[in-house]
């Protein structure tokens, strides 16, 4: 057997296929060349016997059976697809098989036989040859169906071993009784060999099916590695393989897009109701972005209520899919007794104009949903030109805060607080001011958004608190100071302890210590401003609600929180000089004193205004009508008076 019979064997399918199948498909490359062999050798036996037995034996009869052997070999290399065949075809194949080796062996070997009738001793040994090496191809060719092999073993062996006997020869008889022998012998290696391919299918198709079950499995822990448990939607690792697969694979001018979507007031809902209500409303709001999602996108859960989403498409069909994933978020959903509803914003990235790797597309598409949460809440934003702008500006910030020398780069500028009775200053306000040597003066609002950023908040904070307590310390006793406090320094536990640890170590009293926030900062995590208020508020100094109006606080957490103040915001400052605009601010400032709290008005700008604020009822104001913010050296140059006003309420 050469190399290429071997491999062809080798190519064959083990395991693949029930016993009767695999042993039809061995056969069909095996018995073909049987009939092949048994045609050759009935035409040399004939061609020997030709001027000596008549043309019926000679022609007639090796033409016929050469016709049925042709006709068999059609029959088995017609092309046949092993997916096609069941065991009852296979099984029906191979009883024919063995039936038509029983014919042919009795047709072949009576017409030996019949030769045998003519010609001396090398015709008769021609004979025997034939017989022989017709039964070995035999064994051999049909060694995948071993009855068969048996059948024509049995019919040849048994009318020979008579013939032969009835001869009377004793060689002849002694031939065809070493020709029985080693059909035996062959017989024996025969169903050896059979057994050992019967356990080998066996053994391969056992092999096979935990092979298929440890790929069922492997896939199935793949899929589980891939899937959110909660919401069953893909997870974080499913969504940048994907996007890393994607830009593998796509050409640069190929569309994509990268999407990022957030719940709005989810945490609410999880504190006011529980971590379980929560969960289930993930759930089906990640069942209802499964059923919008079209077939060209995929949504995935990339942790907390942060949604991606990856749309094969341009960007004016992904904001149609990440419209219509908002719209569906935002319908209320019924979770057991309660009704719920949350809002969402979303931020896109395109591929290629964003960026071409995944990093660079994520954090664009998370800068464009920060845009969204923070300018267009509700809103799906597209990443810009400008955003890249506001980006590298952001950038620019990063890298000077970071390198900045806080002790020298920042400041504190100084507003006062007036009676509007006496215009007498009652205390001042410290506003931050960052003069940095590559950017020039910075906005305190880039200054306290970039040091959050950047994670150096708290320091940014303590720096210009200790300067806050100096200027305190230069100011006449009676007279405060107040100091803003970020959302971020509420919730960070170290940050108030180092307020109350300089505080303390000043030796100022601290009822001359008030600390501003704004409403936007109590949003997100009020049990803990309210718990980092009440240990500042515990040792003496007054907390103050800024800019009040233009968030989302509400009358109960008004209510909830340890204040002392209140300022209103200076927009409406600007709506003092008409009745209707006082009406509705002497509304608030009657709400405010309700609560029995101080009350400043902010951003008079105008003789008019602070006439207004008079009318109103107010007793504090603030703004640049009376006086602009400026220097400490600027402030301790101002008559301030020996007994200025306290506050009182308003």
């Amino acid at each position: 057997m050469n190399d290429g019979e071997i491999n062809a064997i080798n190519r064959l399918p083990i395991g693949q296929h029930p016993l009767p199948i695999a042993q039809y498909l061995r056969l069909r490359d095996h018995v073909p060349p049987l009939y092949g062999l048994l045609c050759i050798n009935a035409a040399i036996l004939a061609y020997t016997h030709r001027d000596l037995a008549p043309v019926g034996l000679t022609l007639g009869v090796p033409l016929v059976l050469a016709i049925l052997c042709a006709a068999r070999i059609v029959a088995w290399l017609r092309p046949v697809a092993p997916e096609a065949l069941t065991v009852e075809i296979a099984r029906t194949r191979l009883r024919r098989t063995i039936g038509l080796a029983f014919l042919l062996s009795v047709s072949f070997v009576s017409w030996a036989m019949l030769l045998d009738r003519y010609g001396d001793a090398y015709e008769h040994g021609h004979v025997a040859i034939f017989i022989a090496v017709t039964l070995l191809g035999c064994i051999f060719c049909l060694s995948y169906l071993p009855t068969a092999a048996i059948t024509a073993c049995v019919t040849v062996i048994g009318a020979y071993m008579v013939h032969c006997i009835i001869s009377g020869s004793e060689v002849m008889i002694a031939i065809a009784v070493n020709i029985a022998l080693v059909a035996m012998m062959m017989v024996k290696i025969l169903r050896n060999s059979y057994a050992g391919f019967v356990n080998l299918e066996v053994t391969q198709r056992e092999l096979m099916g935990e092979r298929r079950q440890a790929q069922a499995l492997g896939e199935e822990n793949a899929r589980l590695a891939q899937t959110d448990a909660l919401t069953s939607l893909p997870n974080r690792r499913f969504f940048f393989a994907m996007l890393e697969g994607l830009l593998q694979k796509s050409p640069r001018a190929e569309q994509f897009c990268v999407g990022l979507i957030d719940l709005d007031r989810f945490k609410p809902i999880n504190d006011t109701h529980g971590h379980a209500c929560g969960d289930q409303l993930l759930r089906t709001i990640g069942q209802r972005m499964l059923d919008c999602c079209p077939e060209n996108a995929v949504v995935a859960r990339l942790g907390g209520d942060e949604f991606g989403l990856i749309v094969l498409g341009g960007p004016q069909e992904a904001e149609a899919v990440a419209q219509a994933l908002c719209d569906v978020i935002r319908q209320p959903a019924r979770l057991g007794d309660v009704t719920v509803s949350v809002g969402c914003s979303a931020g896109l990235s395109v591929h290629p104009d964003t960026g071409t790797t995944a990093n660079l597309l994520f954090d664009r598409a998370d800068f464009a949903l920060y845009h969204a949460k923070n300018h267009k809440r509700g809103q799906c934003v597209r990443f810009s030109s400008e955003l890249e702008g506001l980006i590298r500006s952001e950038q620019a910030l990063d890298a000077a805060l970071q390198a900045a020398d806080i002790e020298t780069e920042l400041t504190l500028a100084y507003q006062p607080i007036v009676s509007i009775q006496t215009l007498e200053t009652v205390g001042m306000e410290c506003l931050a001011r960052w003069n940095s040597p590559r950017l020039g003066v910075v906005s305190p609002e880039a200054l306290i958004a970039t040091a959050e950023r950047i994670g150096r908040s708290r320091e940014v904070t303590l720096a210009l608190f200790d300067k806050a307590l100096v200027a305190l310390a230069a100011l006449p006793a009676p007279l405060r100071a107040t100091f803003n406090l970020s959302g971020t320094d509420l919730g960070d536990e170290e940050t108030i302890s180092a307020l109350l640890q300089r505080i303390t170590a000043s030796g100022l009293d601290p009822r001359r210590l008030l600390f501003e926030i704004t409403e936007s900062s109590l949003i997100a995590e009020i049990d803990l401003a309210c718990a980092a208020l009440g240990r500042l508020r515990a040792t003496g100094v007054r907390i103050a609600l800024d800019d009040f109006g233009t968030g989302y606080s509400s009358l109960s957490s008004l209510h909830q929180l340890p204040l002392d103040m209140v300022k209103i915001d200076r927009s409406f400052a600007q709506r003092l000089d008409d009745a209707a605009g006082r009406r509705l601010i002497t509304a608030i400032r009657n709400l405010v004193r309700s609560l029995s709290l101080d009350c400043v008005i902010e951003g008079i700008e105008t003789e008019s205004q602070l006439f207004g604020a008079r009318l109103a009822g107010f007793t504090l104001a603030q703004g640049y009508f009376i006086a602009r913010p400026m220097p400490l050296a600027a402030v301790l140059d101002l008559d301030l008076g020996s007994e200025p006003s306290v506050w009182t309420a308003a």
